[in-house]
């Protein structure tokens, strides 16, 4: 009986713990290599007031926000970033109708061959198509962005830990380095006094703190279509929560799976301990 139950309450914690490894943030945490004296000057991370819509076990997507942070990307992001692993159909899972998203395939031009001479050409997008590359390759997008590759945005939420948040700093991270900080980059650096390099940006929350993408939110950069102030803050955190969606579309339903895969696990060992009472009860009164 002891070993059993034993086994029983191991199982228990162990499902315990991988709750919290899933769930919790930093549960578990690691031991980082050293950092170059240039890393970022703020590494813990801006977080939304009241966090994002789909954060924690009962998480969900407001599709609003997703619906406005498409816009950001289309109207902000695209001219440098691509998405291809996104398909214009997956639009329809943000609330969108299927006219509505054929119509915004259609907004977007994608490469294609001309059927009468065979040459390549640009076409109208289909919903079956995915989210093009503003540069034909990549030495065209180096040579655009003065060497910089801009990464595609398909996957970079998962790409980046703690992603949302990463991506949400990252986009309001353009700000004037302040006497403190310089003082503890040139402590880092042996006495270096710190310069940002022609050519790249101050961003405190990028990696190395200087950054080839120049500043892209500005108060009411875009006019959105439901009427929502358009801060830095807002689009930041709505571009945020939008590729956090091409990155794991499935993330809410996954947690939603999870209560009930739990459940089940609960009421499977509920069973088998009965059943184990049940099975041994005659032999231990023969027993005793």
């Amino acid at each position: 009986m002891t070993i059993r139950l034993g086994g029983i309450i191991f199982g228990l914690v162990l499902v315990g713990v991988l709750l919290a490894w899933s769930f919790i943030p930093d549960t578990v945490k690691y031991s980082a290599p050293t950092k170059s004296p240039y890393y970022a000057f703020h590494e813990e991370k801006l977080k939304p007031a009241g966090g994002f819509s789909f954060d924690g076990l009962g998480g969900k997507w407001d599709y609003q926000q997703l619906q406005r942070g498409y816009q950001v990307y289309k109207e902000v992001c695209s001219a440098c970033h691509g998405m291809k692993y996104v398909a214009f159909r997956n639009l329809e899972q943000l609330g969108y109708t299927e006219a509505e998203v054929r119509a915004e395939a259609a907004s977007w031009s994608v490469p294609g061959l001309d059927p009468v001479t065979g040459e390549s050409t640009m076409r109208p997008a289909e919903p079956t198509d995915y989210f093009p590359s503003p540069y034909p390759n990549e030495i065209a997008a180096r040579a655009a962005n003065n060497n910089a590759l801009p990464p595609d945005l398909s996957l970079i939420t998962k790409a980046r830990p703690d992603g949302a948040n990463y991506v949400y700093s990252l986009m309001q991270g353009y700000v004037e380095p302040t006497e403190e900080d310089l003082a503890k980059a040139k402590e880092l650096a042996g006495g270096v006094e710190w310069e940002t390099p022609v050519g790249l940006y101050f961003n405190e929350h990028f990696y190395n703190a200087n950054i080839a993408m120049p500043p892209q939110l500005y108060p009411d950069l875009i006019t959105y279509a439901d009427g929502t102030e358009a801060t830095v803050e807002q689009m930041a955190q709505d571009v945020s929560a939008f590729l956090t969606w091409t990155a794991e579309p499935s993330l809410v339903a996954r947690k939603q799976t999870g209560w009930f895969v739990i459940g089940f696990l609960l009421f499977a060992t509920g069973l088998a301990f009965l059943s184990y009472k049940q099975i041994w009860a005659e032999k231990k009164k023969k027993k005793a």
